[in-house]
């Protein structure tokens, strides 16, 4: 990044050399030929902060937790995981946990609106305990989840003899059930005292059953739901570094909650107008600041970025800055609002830089500098003259989501043949990598393209532009593919390792600056 960040280097200085990138993990690959159901299809994807653990959620509002192994394994130490690169022979390896139902279909009957189950959005919470905490939300409904290893509790047999049960073979097994069978054929009364038992099986003495707990399971509670206080369908929610509170942002409102309190929020920012035919634009995404807990930035559907400061009032109608990049003369058309909405937005780990992705683009803000983007890498530049059949068949409504590397010097969107980029983000590194989530992911995926030359215009906002322009073709010269879209991913908290999600089946991929052997 710029700044110095990563500056320091083995001679000769410059930027840090390509990742190899490497196929790792799959979970829920189909077969050939086999549907992908509709309830099956990944939308949301999570690391913890550790990245020991990770989430998904799917369109059936399920919430799957999976979780490192590999460390446990080898030994490996909280040390361990700051490194960034993968000795020869050794990968991230994660194993399914559990899976349990957040949310069901829901009708709203007032306004005759069906609110479908799909989880939106995952975010970890503090672990305490051995136990871990997760929001989950869908459109209208967030949920506070608790989830921990329980104890399995068992009987120990009695001292009954089986060969002397009563009636028809059964034991009586509790001293106020009604057995079938009596000596003058059904018993009168409903009880049993112990000396009855004794006296009819035979036993001399009884004692109490034993509790034994011999297994584990893991058990999801919910612990709290955050209802009816969105008349939107609610695209964010993140959690502040103060552990206490968290957010929640839909078309219109964005809405801060405490943890401890379901039954009311208060509402810090709302762009409705008095007048509906006023609207101009709403609002794509949220996030809180990673450190500082009175800072947090939203998206809008008109391109620009909005930092507020809580401190300043309590309804933060006026944003502290904004960003976003001037549109260039003459380049105006039809689709230039719809391209120029951001879908995503991401801080990067210290805070200091905003990753934002639009249709066409990733753009990289420095919060220091509103002047405009200090990066910006081309995703979807080749698509740009399929923009009337894109907006024909609602491609071009497909919100991708961002993410950047623990370090920050590298982010990463999806596209479409499920297809994700990695660009290095160094003020001078040339890193452009494609990679596939392929029905077959263990042949090599690596490919670097082409970079154009880089453009030395809008030196005032220091823009880079970067990745393939072609026309008609993906970046490996295929012909696009619309249906299969990778549209959720998730970087390792401190590693270079990618989970990322097409259609129901979840991907990992990890990295290592040593050559491929």
């Amino acid at each position: 990044m710029t700044g110095g960040d990563g500056d320091v280097t083995a001679a000769p200085a410059g930027p840090p050399p390509p990742l190899d990138w490497r196929f790792s993990q799959v979970f829920g690959e189909r077969t050939a030929g086999e549907e992908v159901q509709e309830v099956d299809i990944i939308s949301a994807i999570e690391f913890d902060k550790s990245g020991d653990h990770l989430a998904t959620g799917d369109r059936g509002g399920r919430v799957v937790l999976f979780e490192r192994t590999d460390t446990k394994e080898h030994g490996g130490s909280r040390k361990d995981l700051e490194k960034t690169d993968y000795p020869s022979g050794r990968h991230p390896e994660f194993r399914y946990k559990t899976e349990f139902q957040s949310h069901e279909p829901e009708f709203d009957y007032l306004k005759s609106l069906e609110i479908e189950e799909k989880i939106n959005k995952i975010k970890w919470c503090q672990t305490a305990n051995g136990a871990v905490f997760l929001l989950s939300t869908n459109d209208k409904t967030i949920k506070f989840w608790k989830v921990q290893e329980k104890k399995v509790k068992k009987i120990a047999d009695m001292n009954m003899d089986v060969s002397k049960a009563v009636g028809n073979g059964n034991v009586a097994s509790s001293s106020n059930q009604k057995s079938s069978h009596g000596v003058n054929g059904e018993y009168t009364d409903k009880s049993y005292t112990s000396l009855t038992l004794t006296k009819d099986l035979g036993i001399q003495s009884l004692r109490l059953p034993v509790v034994t707990s011999n297994e584990t399971s893991l058990v999801a509670r919910c612990r709290r739901v955050y209802a009816h206080a969105h008349d939107y369908h609610i695209n964010s929610i993140s959690n502040n570094s103060d552990g206490e509170t968290f957010i929640s942002a839909d078309d219109l409102r964005i809405n801060l909650w405490n943890l401890e309190i379901s039954n009311q929020s208060f509402n810090i920012v709302d762009v409705k107008p008095t007048n509906m035919e006023d609207l101009t634009e709403v609002i794509t995404s949220a996030e809180f600041h990673p450190t500082h807990c009175n800072t947090l930035a939203y998206s809008s559907s008109k391109g620009s970025i909005r930092l507020i400061d809580l401190r300043q009032s309590a309804l933060c109608d006026r944003h502290s800055k904004l960003f976003e990049e001037q549109e260039a003369p003459g380049s105006r058309s039809f689709f230039t609002e719809i391209i120029a909405s951001i879908s995503d937005i991401k801080f990067g780990r210290n805070g200091r830089y905003i990753l934002s992705r639009d249709y066409m683009t990733l753009k990289l803000w420095d919060i220091n500098m509103d002047a405009g983007p200090v990066s910006t890498f081309q995703v979807h530049e080749y698509l740009r003259p399929k923009l009337c059949d894109l907006y024909e068949n609602d491609s071009i409504f497909d919100k991708f989501e961002c993410c950047l590397s623990g370090d920050g010097m590298r982010v990463a969107t999806g596209s479409y043949s499920n297809l994700f980029r990695v660009f290095g983000s160094g003020p001078t590194s040339t890193e452009a990598t494609t990679l596939e989530a392929s029905k077959n992911p263990m042949r090599r995926q690596v490919q670097t393209p082409a970079r154009p030359s880089r453009s030395l215009s809008s030196s005032i906002t220091r823009v880079v532009r970067r990745g393939a322009e072609s026309s008609g073709n993906d970046t490996n010269g295929n012909s696009f593919d619309f249906t299969t879209k990778l549209l959720h991913l998730a970087w390792h908290p401190t590693e270079n390792s990618i989970a990322c999600a097409a259609a129901n089946s979840l991907y990992m991929y990890y990295a290592s600056n040593e050559s491929t052997p």
